[in-house]
């Protein structure tokens, strides 16, 4: 393999990915340490905090089940915003256009855009629209920024999390890649399975109440929780225990990882959050999720067992115990 190509992997959110930010990106742009690579940057001007975050949605189809590019722009951006307990306020909007895409078509996303910033309670303020040549895209890809503020006392990072610690989900994992996988390849299940696209601000302002308890927030997106776990283990430098039979699954979705040869662990998800709690107000926190709309099959599904280099495994509903890595290559790509 040519090391100097790259590869739809390097976009995975897996190993290569985080190779590529490692070695090249972060180092050149920026120099930001692990401790600070989260969802998204906080940063301090005239004494108020601010959190920034900026995405790119090249997601195929571009229409799924539970949603479409435009709908998971602006819910993805929200959600990075809100990992960091930001309350989420403006965001931008950059459209790459292909020649020959259908205004029809364009009129619809615009229209989900809209509706799912309204919902979110956030005001899109500026934007940007290029068209390339038939062929140079594929119809749409949509870049999204976002800004928010950081209340004080609001102190949520992924090198938070602590030994004894509880991993609480706020509902059944793996809903998105599999539905946008069976729109791209016309997979005719036997059960709907939709996407789980959703802003989760919402749910996020609930679980602040629990103020100092309250140390880790991330949306399992790309990767899927696994990544998301082996990221915040890295971070925190901390072991991560998982629990095979307290992850929520919907049968639908097993199946179709199980025919295809896909674990759920490393499926996308875009309306789902890791929550990492002190284990004192564990069940707190996850009575405040099961009360919310997003959160009724929330489920704590593990806990912060030792210190170490970052180790993430899995005790299997068998007895066994695995390790759980980051992907090295690409199990879906274009996901999101």
């Amino acid at each position: 393999m040519d090391k100097d190509l790259i590869l739809l992997g390097h976009g995975s959110g897996g190993k290569l990915s985080h190779q590529l930010l490692d070695e090249l990106i972060i180092p050149t742009l920026s120099g930001v340490p692990v401790a600070g690579q989260n969802d998204a940057a906080v940063v301090e001007h005239n004494g108020q905090r601010l959190a920034f975050t900026t995405d790119s949605y090249v997601v195929d189809p571009i229409f799924f089940p539970g949603g479409n590019i435009g709908s998971l722009a602006v819910n993805g951006t929200v959600n990075d915003l809100a990992m960091m307990g930001a309350r989420p306020l403006f965001m931008s909007v950059g459209l790459i256009l292909e020649e020959g895409m259908s205004r029809r078509e364009l009129a619809i996303i615009l229209a989900a855009m809209r509706e799912a910033a309204d919902r979110a309670g956030v005001a899109i303020v500026t934007g940007d629209t290029k068209v390339v040549p038939r062929g140079k895209a594929d119809r749409l890809f949509i870049n999204t920024s976002g800004v928010g503020v950081v209340e004080n006392g609001v102190e949520i990072n992924g090198c938070k999390a602590q030994v004894g610690d509880r991993v609480i989900i706020n509902g059944t994992i793996g809903d998105h890649g599999i539905a946008v996988l069976a729109a791209r390849e016309g997979l005719e299940l036997a059960t709907d399975i939709e996407s789980d696209c959703a802003a989760l601000n919402g749910l996020v302002t609930e679980l602040l109440q629990d103020g100092e308890a309250l140390h880790v927030l991330r949306d399992p997106t790309r990767g899927g929780v696994a990544t998301t776990l082996k990221e915040i283990a890295i971070q925190s430098g901390v072991t991560i225990t998982l629990r095979e039979e307290a992850l929520p699954l919907k049968s639908g979705v097993r199946g179709v990882c199980s025919i295809l040869g896909l674990d759920p662990l490393y499926v996308a998800n875009e309306g789902k959050l890791l929550a990492i709690v002190a284990p004192d107000r564990a069940d707190a926190a996850l009575a405040r999720m099961r009360r919310h709309p997003l959160g009724s099959d929330a489920a704590i599904i593990g806990e912060v067992t030792g210190a170490s280099d970052g180790r993430v495994q899995l005790e299997t509903s068998v007895g066994g115990v695995r390790g759980v890595e980051m992907l090295a290559g690409e199990q879906l790509p274009r996901i999101c």
